[in-house]
């Protein structure tokens, strides 16, 4: 865009990647709304190399849809619904005979890692199926709330060896990037199943493949990669890591959809949360979902 292209009397700039040159042409710009969740890294570094009084915002329209996915890939994987339905397609049905892995979920005790939009709704599933909740947030204090139980983030090491599932429900920042190494996957049951919503790049890929590999986890269900398409024409054929998952039989994989519902209804939910934090700027107020930047989210 040329600079006589660019408007100049902005209040409030809805935008993922804005330019520097814009940012600095808007003399009475007061927020940034990043139209979706998290912050692009070129935004933050941005933000914070030039512009860390501007006060940015985040949509959280697509958190229904990503905390039902990480719930059925938890039961699909739990469940062991995958490789069954594979092999019953061709009328083999020595799955019910000999016991196909699965795991009881009621009684038992889930641990989600971050407790924002989507998190919250996992942990309120997670109750609803009987199971005892525990939840981690970097800013949290010991509290229980809803009957879930939150915990500082600096109890990982703690809380990780409760879990027969762990959702990993995390922005990545600098602060999260490898938060769950080979260390903390050691920490957790060869019972536990384990859900990754977030990002890839919070879980140590060579470690999580090495545990899943070695059954010491019982299952994984996978939304996030480490290798995405580069091009159009290579969506057709891109590992999405470097290691064989797709070889495993206790992995449910998904190709990162969990923001993915139809099209409409996606962009209906982003406009109505848009003009929500719109409207409560216009009036003086803060909306909800404010980023600290310098924290990554």
């Amino acid at each position: 865009m040329g600079s006589d292209r660019i408007p100049t009397e902005l209040d409030v700039l809805v935008a993922g990647r804005p330019t520097k040159d814009l940012l600095v042409s808007q003399q009475r710009l007061r927020a940034l709304i990043i139209p979706y969740a998290g912050v692009p890294a070129e935004t933050r570094t941005l933000l914070l190399e030039h512009f860390q009084d501007l006060a940015v915002y985040n949509l959280h329209h697509n958190a229904v849809a990503a905390s039902e996915l990480a719930f059925a890939l938890f039961l699909a994987a739990a469940k062991t619904l995958i490789p069954v339905d594979r092999t019953f397609r061709m009328h083999d049905w020595r799955s019910r005979y000999d016991g196909a892995p699965t795991l009881l979920l009621d009684g038992k005790t889930a641990v989600i890692l971050g407790f924002g939009a989507i998190g919250r709704r996992i942990a309120a599933s997670c109750k609803a199926l009987g199971m005892h909740v525990h939840a981690l947030r970097r800013t949290a204090k010991h509290e229980t709330l809803d009957g879930i139980q939150v915990h500082p983030s600096k109890e990982l090491a703690e809380i990780l060896p409760l879990a027969h599932a762990l959702f990993v429900a995390l922005p990545l920042t600098p602060e999260t990037e490898g938060m769950i190494g080979k260390r903390e996957i050691g920490w957790l049951s060869p019972n536990c199943v384990l859900v990754n919503i977030a990002r890839g790049k919070v879980i140590d890929e060579a470690a999580l493949y090495a545990a899943l590999r070695d059954q010491h986890l019982a299952a994984a269900g996978i939304d996030v990669w480490y290798e995405y398409p580069k091009s159009e024409a290579s969506r057709a054929n891109t590992p999405p890591s470097r290691f064989p998952f797709h070889e495993l039989d206790n992995v449910v994989m998904s190709p990162h959809r969990g923001g993915a519902f139809l099209l409409e209804e996606l962009e209906q939910r982003r406009m109505t949360d848009l003009a929500g934090t719109l409207n409560a700027l216009s009036r003086g107020e803060s909306p909800t979902h404010r980023v600290d930047v310098l924290a990554g989210y």
